[in-house]
């Protein structure tokens, strides 16, 4: 069978609106209260509606965009089940995650690992961006240490999809700092060498950033 050649120059347009859009959200430039037209954002990038179409459509299907009409988007909230399938799953790869480095018990990770953490939240400004890069940094570094690929991937799907940058941009009223949490402690669980210990320390601190989330008034508290 042949296929015919990608139409890549399109492609990496296509990619260019998605990252801006991102970003916008990120910022704050753009919120839940916005809509988002495709034929607007055309105009405002002069480029033609197809590449701001695959990006708009992309992020409909990654779950951060809801259609409100033809061409019109806006962002999609998340209720108070998908915020708790969203952080359970976290606690599933990011708990065994820890549970492997701890049985793996190597001072080399655990001193890379407290430098990474160091680095990451030396923050510069404190923005909801940098927190969250700072949470993303920490977080990816200690699955990416497993050297588990599957579990890496998993994380990225998680993280990277778009639904975590959304939830976290509409954080409000609450001490940003606390999103950090106590980082070094869940080096000091590993390097106890209790994988039990260490997977019950990081879910633990995982379910501590979910009520972080719900005490932004945009997503209710869970009870029981």
């Amino acid at each position: 069978m042949a296929f015919k050649s990608l139409a890549q120059p399109r492609q990496r347009l296509a990619d260019q609106v998605y990252e801006q859009i991102m970003q916008a959200i990120r910022d704050g430039a753009i919120t839940a209260a916005d809509r988002i037209v495709q034929e607007k954002l055309a105009e405002e990038f002069g480029i033609s509606r197809t590449p701001v179409r695959e990006a708009l459509f992309r992020m409909e299907q990654e779950g951060i965009l809801a259609t409100t009409g033809r061409g019109s988007f806006q962002i999609r909230g998340l209720d108070d089940e998908e915020a708790t399938e969203l952080y359970g799953a976290r606690c599933a790869i990011e708990g065994y995650s820890a549970r492997l480095l701890a049985e793996r018990n190597d001072p080399d990770t655990a001193t890379r690992l407290r430098d990474i953490i160091a680095k990451a939240e030396d923050l510069r400004d404190e923005t909801v961006e940098t927190y969250f890069q700072a949470n993303l940094t920490v977080h990816r570094a200690i699955v990416e240490a497993t050297e588990n690929r599957f579990l890496l991937e998993m994380f990225d799907n998680i993280w990277n999809r778009g639904s975590s940058y959304t939830m976290f941009a509409t954080i409000e009223s609450v001490d940003l700092a606390k999103s950090l949490g106590d980082h070094m402690a869940l080096i000091d669980a590993i390097e106890t060498g209790n994988g039990s210990g260490a997977a019950e320390k990081m879910i633990s601190h995982i379910i501590d950033g979910r009520e972080l989330q719900f005490q932004s008034g945009r997503l209710q508290k869970l009870r029981g």
